[in-house]
Formats: C-alpha cells, sequence, structure tokens
C-alpha cells in the first residue's frame, strides 16, 4: 500500500484507509457534504467528499475504507478530493498498517523512564511511582501503548509513553539549572501528570473519550488514581501529598485549559512549562512533517493563534 506520508499534491490518491472521523456538513450555498479524517500508521489526512453520488457506497466511522481521489493542498495542508468510496473488504487489508506510533522503541523508552523512577530518593514518593510503574502491570501494559490524546499531539501508539519521558526529562534539566526545585516532587509529578488518560481516552484505533474522560477528565482520574495509592502508604506525609496533587491539578496552568487550579509551587509551575513545551513542540514537529518540504509558510493554526513557518534550516534537513 501507499502510506499517506507518501502522497504529494497533484497525485492520484487510491488505497485501503480507516475512516477515523466522519461528519456530515454544509458549504457555505448550502450543499451537504462530508468531511472525513482518513488514518494509516504513518498519520491522518483531511479528505472531503463534494459531489454525493452513487460512487459514494454507505459507510461509517471506524470503517477501513477503499477509496480513489486526488491530493490537493488547503491551507499550506495535504487534502484528498474524494470520487469514489466503499467499505473494504475483510482480509485486504492488516490492521497493524493503520496504527500510527512512536517512532522511539517502546522498550527503551521504559527502561529510561524506570532509571528515573530509581533515581527518585524520597521513600515514600519512589513508593507510589513503584506502584504505578513496577507493580501494577495492567496499568504498565495500557501505559505503554496508549496515545496521550485524541488528536492535538503526541495522537499516536505508544504517545503518552513517549510524552511522559520527554516531559520528565525536560523538568530533570530544569532542576540542574535551578537547585530550587525539590528534584523528587517535580519528577514524580512529571512521570504521572497524565496517567489519567489510560482511562480518559479509548484504545486504537477509536481513540475517543469515554464517558469518564469525557465528563471527568485525566486531570481529575490521574488525581483520584494518586490519592487511592497516597491513603494505602503508611505514613505518606500529608503537605508532601498536597503538593504532589497540586503539581497534577495544576500542570495545564490556566483555568481556561482544564486545570481546577494554577500553580502555586515553583515544581507545578516547572511541570506547566516542560508540559507545554512537549505538547507544542511534538505538534509543530507533526504539522512540519505533513507539509510539503517546499512548503515554508504552513497557514493559520489555532494552536498557536499565528501563522506557522518552517524555518530554513528545518526545510533544508528535509530535502
Amino acid at each position: 500500500m501507499k502510506y499517506i506520508v507518501e502522497y504529494n499534491e497533484g497525485d492520484r490518491f487510491a488505497g485501503i484507509y480507516l475512516c477515523k472521523t466522519k461528519n456530515i456538513q454544509k458549504s457555505k450555498a448550502g450543499k451537504t457534504y462530508y468531511s472525513l479524517i482518513l488514518q494509516d500508521k504513518t498519520g491522518i489526512v483531511d479528505g472531503k467528499i463534494w459531489e454525493l453520488n452513487n460512487a459514494i457506497e454507505n459507510f461509517e466511522q471506524g470503517d477501513f475504507i477503499q477509496v480513489d481521489g486526488s491530493v490537493t493542498t488547503f491551507q499550506s495542508s495535504k487534502q484528498i478530493n474524494i470520487n469514489r468510496v466503499r467499505v473494504a473488504d475483510e482480509g485486504a487489508y492488516d490492521p497493524k498498517d493503520y496504527v500510527p506510533a512512536s517512532k522511539y522503541s517502546v522498550d527503551k523508552m521504559y527502561e529510561e523512564l524506570i532509571k528515573l523512577v530509581d533515581s527518585i530518593e524520597e521513600p515514600h514518593l519512589k513508593k507510589v511511582l513503584n506502584h504505578f510503574f513496577k507493580e501494577d502491570a495492567a496499568f504498565v501494559k495500557e501505559f505503554k501503548v496508549h496515545s496521550a490524546a485524541k488528536s492535538v499531539h503526541h495522537g499516536f501508539l505508544s504517545g503518552l509513553l513517549q510524552h511522559t519521558l520527554f516531559v520528565t526529562k525536560l523538568c530533570d534539566f530544569y532542576t540542574r539549572m535551578y537547585p530550587l526545585l525539590d528534584r523528587d516532587l517535580l519528577l514524580t509529578a512529571a512521570m504521572l501528570h497524565d496517567i489519567g488518560k489510560v482511562e480518559e481516552l479509548s484504545e486504537f484505533p477509536a481513540v475517543d473519550y469515554t464517558d469518564r474522560g469525557q465528563m471527568l477528565g485525566h486531570i481529575y482520574i490521574g488525581a483520584e488514581r494518586i490519592n487511592r495509592v497516597i491513603d494505602s502508604i503508611e505514613g505518606f506525609p500529608p503537605l508532601l501529598a498536597t503538593e504532589l496533587i497540586h503539581c497534577i491539578l495544576s500542570h495545564h496552568g490556566e483555568l481556561e485549559y482544564g486545570s481546577p487550579k494554577k500553580p502555586a509551587i515553583a515544581e507545578a509551575m516547572a511541570l506547566n512549562m516542560a508540559d507545554n513545551t512537549d505538547a507544542k513542540l511534538e505538534n509543530i514537529t507533526e504539522l512540519i512533517e505533513k507539509a510539503d518540504p517546499t512548503t515554508e509558510w504552513l497557514g493559520y493554526q489555532k494552536f498557536y493563534d499565528s501563522y506557522i513557518r518552517q524555518s530554513s534550516g528545518t526545510a533544508e534537513k528535509r530535502k
């Protein structure tokens, strides 16, 4: 099969792809059309079915569909104009070809994370980390493969592990630059900050919000799970417990971004900045990798509230 990342503007787009989302919309002229997100293991692409004729057979979100169309560009990103669609026959595709995954080794990433767990000296915090990352086999199995988001950043297999490791390594760097930071507290919070996502999001290929995820969110779910473990550890210092949970509750930084509290201690501020840094740099990495290497301006991007351009150095590396 030809993967999404291999297509360029002007190419014929033909093959079997996962229909990640399907929305019925209307144009400014009042004409009904379908807006799709198609996915394979190399990423996603926006698709449009402008003409709903007999060549467009019935299909639903989550189906593997045989499509025929052409590759165009809209706001500097690839878009597929689809002319024909039918549901693909079973056995005509391998589901493994449709699950985007981290470019890094899962085993090596987890090994790095465990080394960071082992570096924590405060005994109560280490017990919390050991519970999740060494003793809870079911959690570890989910954590290693889970996505970190539905689509914004790290929305791929093992994205949660990659994001957690990168945020923790950034926090570790911060502690070397700013010695006032409590390394044990900050790194523990970094390793735990998104554990609620194993319940917030469903597994691939759907990767959608669960009922608990939609109603409670990963920040609350994560804090709830950590609190249960803290309560099981005899003699856990109450203030340290409060500081750890505060870091989890405030890691999005602002109330409008979903944090129940804004950061009140230096470690919470550092975690918020590391989380934001990795999310944005991964998002822009994915954005640039999807764009044509010769395209300079990548259009207006809502995530940054700005028009984005790839630098000359980045463009040169991609040629």
